[in-house]
């Protein structure tokens, strides 16, 4: 996997412009914050996406991969405003569990979700190394 900087630009901070991979790829559908039972346990934004991120990652798990494999992803969120007025709190959680690895992303808000409660849905593509 390698990163993409283009010459000149400003490095982003939390996401890489651009990654290029090879390998068998590995597609996680939309996480929400709720657990295996499909429960939301809070309503807190920072909250659900800890518990959205956990879930992307016990995904990647079941195919043997981990974070370090993920190329892209994409973040559907409820309200842009609260999102950007906790990035130092959203930015905490994204390094405990993901750690300092930050691939191709994209945010976006939406007008809504499926799930009833839902503040955030996130989905990943992983590319793994070809056995």
């Amino acid at each position: 996997m390698q990163t993409l900087q283009p010459p000149g630009w400003t490095r982003p901070k939390g996401y890489a412009n651009g990654v290029i991979a090879s390998g068998r790829m590995l597609f996680v559908a939309g996480q929400v914050g709720w657990d295996a039972d499909e429960v939301f346990r809070s309503a807190d934004l920072v909250d659900q996406i800890r518990q959205a991120l956990a879930n992307v990652l016990t995904i990647l798990a079941a195919g043997e991969a981990g974070p370090q494999h993920i190329v892209r992803m994409t973040w559907y969120l409820g309200d842009a405003a609260e999102y950007n007025a906790r990035l130092g709190e959203i930015g905490a959680v994204y390094r405990a569990l993901v750690g300092n690895h930050y691939p191709a992303m994209s945010a976006v808000q939406v007008a809504g979700f499926v799930e009833a409660g839902a503040k955030v849905e996130i989905e990943v593509t992983a590319v793994l190394p070809d056995d």
